[in-house]
């Protein structure tokens, strides 16, 4: 069972991403040490909350570092929701930068008649990489659950894995370069598909470890 970091910072429900990691496979530890995401096979980074206390908890604790340090050396990592808008440049949330790995801003969903901001509930996948390990063995279009105001825009329409509509507004759900994904959704509060996208992650590690071993 792969050994999988799951990053302590005040701004996350790490029981449930844990869970949710053990059921696919995986052992993850909770740390806010810069030496355990060295030695960790793979990083989960979740989040729930705003981006600027996210990041300077992150700043506080020395982790930015190590986070760009294993992305950098091709390490799998996933981030999950707030996870997922801190990897990015700036945020409408906010005023403080982002830990700029991903080119981009964060926005605010726009009102608009009939949608409600928060996005709140479930909502369908709109597959931009359907290769993506990610979503392999998952159904068309899968249902995951989402709990957010704002979504990422990366500069680069080519890192979006996903999308989702709200409204007449459609956004990234989820982004996907090499070794690095991150999902606006919740995984590990997505029922049957949830799980799969994490073992699919759990393989990735998997797989690397055997590469890296042979």
């Amino acid at each position: 069972m792969p050994t999988i970091a799951v990053v302590d910072y005040d701004m996350g429900n790490l029981h449930s991403a844990c869970k949710g990691l053990e059921k696919a496979g995986a052992t993850p530890i909770i740390t806010d040490s810069p030496a355990a995401l060295d030695q960790a096979e793979a990083i989960v980074l979740p989040g729930v909350g705003s981006f600027d206390p996210a990041v300077q908890h992150l700043r506080s604790r020395q982790l930015e570092a190590p986070i760009k340090r294993a992305i950098a050396s091709g390490k799998p990592f996933l981030g999950i929701c707030l996870g997922l808008q801190i990897l990015f440049e700036a945020s409408e949330e906010g005023k403080e930068p982002g830990l700029g790995i991903v080119a981009g801003t964060v926005k605010r969903f726009r009102h608009e008649p009939g949608i409600t901001v928060p996005h709140m509930g479930w909502n369908q996948l709109e597959l931009a990489q359907p290769n993506s390990p990610l979503w392999q063995d998952l159904p068309i279009d899968p249902w995951v659950y989402f709990v957010h105001s704002y979504y990422v825009d990366p500069s680069d329409p080519k890192a979006r894995a996903a999308t989702i509509t709200h409204g007449s507004q459609t956004v990234t759900a989820a982004i996907a370069q090499n070794n690095l994904m991150a999902v606006q959704f919740h995984p590990e509060k997505s029922s049957t598909a949830g799980l799969q996208i994490l073992a699919n992650f759990v393989n990735l590690v998997q797989a690397r470890q055997v590469v890296t071993a042979s």
